[in-house]
């Protein structure tokens, strides 16, 4: 399904992939070219390119730039209100201005790195009997004593069973007071009846996803002073290496990898 959008010079024929695209940048917010290929499922990079900078000129993305480890910049791309509204999505774009260049912007690289993972649960090949169900993102706390805004929320099935699985992204800059904090605010949402109340499932997980080894090993000692149950840890390269759903991951008081089903 097409569908003509007026726009000046700028018209151009609004497809299917073009509604994915931005219908899931009310979950991502933003996304690197890589990133949208894979939400869009475009599969050659110049036609993405191409597109992404037509859906741009037409004002239903707003670009911006970051810095590369190579000297170079990379392209970022956000929902415009007009983008949005199109569709009828909720407006979570980026608040920088149009084509700036972004230089330390932690909330950039973060919001990347949950990208990637909810990406790789959505598009890794699934070991037989576990399905993708969906993904969600949320913009207020879960529940008023548990304090929590997760990064987001994932839901499979194992041999038709549904896992509740609740995202935490660290780079490494939160301190061991904040995870106590969060620790504690997972088991109140847990023990209160509220996860059940709200999602309608008796139990959920908590995925740590860390830069290093080494910041997991931490994170799995604060974690453990609290409680041996509900997290799971790895870290971001051996999602992107790997898979979710294969043996990369530790729980706080056993460093034994283990599948998540």
């Amino acid at each position: 399904m097409t569908h003509s959008t007026n726009g000046n010079s700028h018209a151009l024929i609004f497809q299917d992939r073009d509604r994915r695209l931005i219908s899931e940048l009310a979950v991502f917010r933003v996304v690197d070219r890589e990133q949208a290929k894979q939400v869009a499922g475009f599969r050659s990079t110049t036609r993405a390119n191409t597109r992404l900078l037509a859906l741009t000129r037409a004002g239903f993305l707003k670009r911006a730039f970051v810095g590369t480890i190579a000297g170079g910049r990379k392209a970022l791309y956000s929902a415009t209100p007009k983008g949005a509204a199109h569709l009828g999505e909720p407006v979570r774009g980026l608040n920088r201005p149009a084509d700036a260049i972004l230089v330390g912007d932690l909330f950039i690289q973060h919001q990347l790195d949950v990208n990637t993972v909810l990406l790789a649960f959505r598009h890794s090949a699934m070991p037989e009997g576990i399905q993708f169900v969906r993904y969600a993102v949320f913009t207020e706390m879960l529940a008023p004593k548990a304090r929590l805004i997760p990064d987001a929320y994932i839901e499979i099935t194992v041999q038709g069973q549904p896992r509740a699985m609740f995202l935490e992204v660290d780079r490494g800059t939160e301190t061991s007071k904040v995870w106590k904090r969060k620790t504690d605010g997972y088991l109140e949402l847990a023990l209160s009846g509220e996860f059940q109340k709200k999602f309608h499932h008796a139990q959920f997980r908590v995925l740590v996803i860390g830069p290093s080894t080494r910041r997991i090993e931490s994170l799995r000692q604060t974690v453990r002073k609290h409680t041996e149950k509900i997290f799971w840890f790895t870290t971001l390269s051996e999602i992107q290496q790997h898979s979710p759903f294969v043996s990369i991951w530790t729980r706080p008081a056993d460093s034994e990898r283990r599948p998540l089903a």
